[in-house]
């Protein structure tokens, strides 16, 4: 196989679609946890909730323990939470599941709210998790933590939306929650575009342009007319709702899915002298 490396960006291969899965199922974990903690939900309906948001966090670090080549070396990451914000992400997702499950076996919404602390600490690790991958243009923009994180607010909100509509449970208490959440994520989308537009290689702004316009017109634009549309027509409420969460959820997903498996071009080699045959 041909060598593609040189000073012309090439596509990283070290991280893939199990990477992407991580920030995928743990960001929606992670807002899902978040928001059910403050719902006011109580008894079987916070256990499922925060059963369901502790299982995709779960599953999303499963996904890069299969990633590695060889999955005993993932015990190294507990042991740098000085330099790596991939062990301080590990600790923040063990205090998460040690609250997490003492709320579940208790009911308790108190240790959930912890949970649900503990939980924001795990969304901001994620976030500069990435940022710290230096040799990404796309992703060492400091904009990104805060889309990351933003991110992860409205897929665990989008998915708790859903779930109501779903089930036909109260969520109005939430709505408000889940539009600033919304709003928050374009914003952040707004300010990490015109940051990465400066350093990333034309060939990932492209593919995050499009992922972009889709996240804001089918993940902010149209679950806020849906919300509406719900406030003012009760008779398709339940259906505006669920499609508003499946969208933001949706869209959040595709985008880090981009992020991490199509936009990830590093800067290539930097050389600015090169050599010239027949002089010193």
């Amino acid at each position: 196989m041909k060598d593609n490396f040189g000073v012309n960006p090439w596509h990283q291969t070290n991280w893939d679609f199990r990477a992407a899965f991580n920030f995928m199922f743990g960001g929606a974990g992670s807002g899902l946890l978040l928001i059910a903690a403050f719902s006011g939900i109580a008894g079987n309906a916070l256990r499922a909730e925060l059963l369901l948001g502790m299982a995709l966090i779960g599953a999303g670090l499963i996904s890069v323990w299969f990633e590695i080549g060889r999955p005993l070396r993932a015990l190294n990451v507990g042991f740098n939470p000085h330099t790596s914000w991939m062990t301080r992400e590990s600790y923040a997702a063990g205090l998460v599941f040690a609250l997490g499950l003492a709320a579940v076996w208790l009911a308790s919404q108190p240790l959930a709210q912890a949970a649900a602390l503990a939980v924001l600490m795990f969304a901001y690790c994620q976030g500069r998790l990435l940022q710290a991958a230096k040799g990404i243009p796309a992703w060492r923009v400091p904009a990104l933590t805060w889309l990351v994180f933003t991110t992860a607010l409205a897929e665990g909100a989008g998915l708790f939306v859903a779930l109501a509509a779903l089930f036909d449970t109260p969520a109005r208490g939430a709505l408000a929650y889940f539009s600033l959440a919304l709003i928050a994520r374009a914003l952040a989308w707004s300010i990490y575009r015109s940051g990465v537009s400066k350093t990333a290689v034309r060939a990932a702004l492209a593919v995050l342009e499009r992922s972009g316009k889709i996240l804001i017109q089918f993940g902010t634009i149209a679950p806020l007319a849906l919300l509406l549309l719900g406030l003012l027509a009760p008779d398709v409420a339940r259906i505006a709702l669920l499609l508003a969460g499946l969208a933001a959820l949706a869209t959040g997903w595709q985008f880090k899915f981009v992020l991490i498996t199509r936009a990830a071009y590093n800067q290539g080699f930097a050389l600015p002298h090169l050599p010239v045959r027949g002089t010193q």
